[in-house]
């Protein structure tokens, strides 16, 4: 099982059966509050019908069709959708079938840009610490998660890394984006100094970071990055696997923030993860210069078996719907001021150490146990899950990030469950 402690889960299954809205039911029945929209990606709720059956429809009419020089109407009705909600020129859209995908085919369109208009030697790629991107062997080199790399060799050739933005010091319990650390984006320089710009293709970042426990981004940060970007003709990738479509209160964290990237990797979202898909938004300078100076007929050597998948593009084109139909990115900024009074709320809990929060996300960072680390937020995963709430923990974090279309009362169901679990363990 996938990121998960396979012995003690065959001890102590927990199994989830059906959902609805904004909730699970486990097969004996149970109703499980979902406090983390599945895994960062059903927005909209569970088994929304227009989803549903526009995946059906679709099933029936053309299963699968392949995209390797032929191609299917939906496939291109969605990324037209999508390249009117990405932001600025981002008006391209390669797809690919999840996060991990969309970031390996994002920093693989970096490097063949950078060939095709004549600058090869462009080919060092820039992550940061404490980031996910995925675990293909591209997205873990530039990643920086200790135990997604520390088992699997010497990976990509030519990274490196900025550092982390978390300071716990300076900036524990923070409402939105911290004060201190803007800066940070600086160690870009002192990269550029010891690799020299002409050798970097592109520096890639989560604009907030999710997996690593939500690590919001401090004032000025992106801006500051990006500036150092266009000072050096370095490409500069957003990974919004998690923070788009709406998680913010805005379709990117690109309009949230007001920074464009020029390259965008998204998934999770895109469907409401009714159907795998992931893909990039790229810009149009990028799209217009591959083709125009392509040294063969095909302009890209990359693409998957299931890029554009029929089931998928519905199954997008539909969640589209919803989000737009219900302004759920709207409502999700609207409730972001009660969101974040409620998880702060939790700053006075047992062993919390810092709170932590940005449109509707939050990290609930714990103190902990002595030579046991992770081991007292696991215990609250479980704990919630038994008393009907499902949470995220990475470390000793716990994150939430709900449905968008959950209710006053479920935050305070999510925060009450919480303190009383935090209360009990040790």
């Amino acid at each position: 099982m996938p990121f998960t402690a396979n012995r003690r889960f065959k001890a102590e299954p927990r199994l989830l059966a059906r959902a609805e809205g904004t909730r699970y039911y486990t097969p004996e029945g149970r109703e499980v509050l979902d406090g983390t929209s599945g895994l960062w990606c059903v927005n909209a709720g569970h088994t929304r019908a227009p989803i549903v059956e526009a995946i059906s429809r679709q099933a029936a009419e053309l299963d699968f069709a392949p995209t390797f020089n032929l191609g299917h109407p939906k496939a291109f009705e969605l990324a037209a959708r999508l390249a009117a909600l990405l932001p600025g020129d981002l008006d391209h859209v390669f797809f690919a079938n999840s996060g991990s995908e969309a970031v390996d085919s994002a920093l693989k369109i970096a490097l063949a840009y950078q060939r095709a208009r004549g600058k090869g030697e462009k080919t060092r790629l820039i992550g940061r610490e404490r980031a996910y991107h995925g675990v293909g062997f591209g997205g873990i080199s530039v990643g920086g998660i200790v135990k997604n790399r520390m088992h699997f060799g010497g990976m990509l050739t030519g990274v490196d890394h900025l550092p982390h933005t978390h300071d716990l010091a300076r900036n524990a319990f923070s409402r939105g984006q911290p004060e201190h650390g803007a800066e940070l984006a600086d160690a870009l320089e002192r990269l550029v100094g010891l690799h020299d710009a002409s050798t970097i293709a592109a520096v890639i970042v989560e604009p907030m970071s999710g997996s690593a426990g939500v690590l919001v981004p401090p004032k000025g940060y992106l801006e500051r990055l990006r500036a150092l970007c266009d000072k050096h003709d370095i490409l500069l990738i957003f990974d919004e696997v998690i923070t788009g479509f709406g998680r913010l209160g805005a379709p990117f964290a690109a309009d949230h923030f007001g920074v464009r990237p020029d390259m965008i990797t998204f998934a999770k979202g895109v469907t409401n993860a009714a159907v795998p898909l992931g893909g990039v938004g790229v810009s149009k300078a990028i799209y217009d210069l591959m083709l125009e100076r392509a040294d063969s007929p095909v302009e890209l050597f990359h693409g998957y078996t299931y890029s554009g998948h029929p089931l998928a593009c519905a199954a997008g084109l539909a969640a589209l719907d919803i989000y737009r139909d219900e302004d759920l990115f709207g409502r999700a900024a609207a409730l972001s001021a009660y969101w974040e009074d409620a998880v702060h709320s939790l700053a006075d809990a047992r062993h919390v150490i810092d709170v932590r929060n940005l449109g509707l996300t939050a990290g609930i960072e714990l103190a902990p146990r002595e030579g046991a680390a992770g081991a007292r937020a696991t215990d609250a995963f479980h704990a919630c899950f038994d008393q009907g709430l499902l949470v995220r923990v990475t470390g000793d974090i716990i994150a939430l990030s709900p449905p968008l279309i959950v209710e006053k009362a479920e935050i305070d169901r999510i925060v009450e469950t919480i303190r009383a679990i935090l209360t009990g363990l040790d």
